[in-house]
C-alpha cells in the first residue's frame, strides 16, 4: 500500500501499531463527529470542540511515532520519511491528517 517510499514498510507497521494500540482514540473521534453531526445548533459548537480535542489526541500520538523514528535518521532522509508518513496518514487515517503536518 505504501511501498513507493523506501519507508513504506516501516510506516505501514507504525500505522498498524497505532490502530492496534489506540482503537479507542479512533473510535472516540468518530463518536464525537457523529454527536456533532446529530446535534442541535445550540450544542454544535461545544460538540465540535470535543471532536477537535479527540482528533488532536490522535494527531499527538501519530506525531510522536513519526518524530521518534525520524530522530533515528540522518538529516535529509528524516524529512523524506516525515513527508511519507504524513502522506500515509492522509490516505489511511484522513481524520488525523489535517493537523499532522503542523505538529
Amino acid at each position: 500500500m505504501f511501498r513507493r517510499s523506501r519507508f513504506g514498510d516501516v510506516i505501514s507497521r507504525q500505522l498498524d501499531l497505532f490502530e492496534r494500540d489506540h482503537p479507542f482514540v479512533i473510535r472516540e473521534a468518530q463518536e464525537r463527529l457523529d454527536l456533532y453531526n446529530r446535534a442541535d445548533r445550540d450544542e454544535a459548537e461545544e460538540l465540535y470542540g470535543d471532536y477537535v480535542d479527540a482528533v488532536e489526541t490522535g494527531v499527538e500520538i501519530l506525531a510522536d511515532l513519526r518524530d521518534t523514528f525520524a530522530r533515528t535518521l540522518e538529516e535529509g532522509p528524516d524529512e523524506e520519511y516525515e513527508r511519507a508518513f504524513n502522506k500515509a496518514v492522509a490516505k489511511r487515517l484522513p481524520r488525523f491528517a489535517l493537523d499532522i503536518e503542523n505538529t
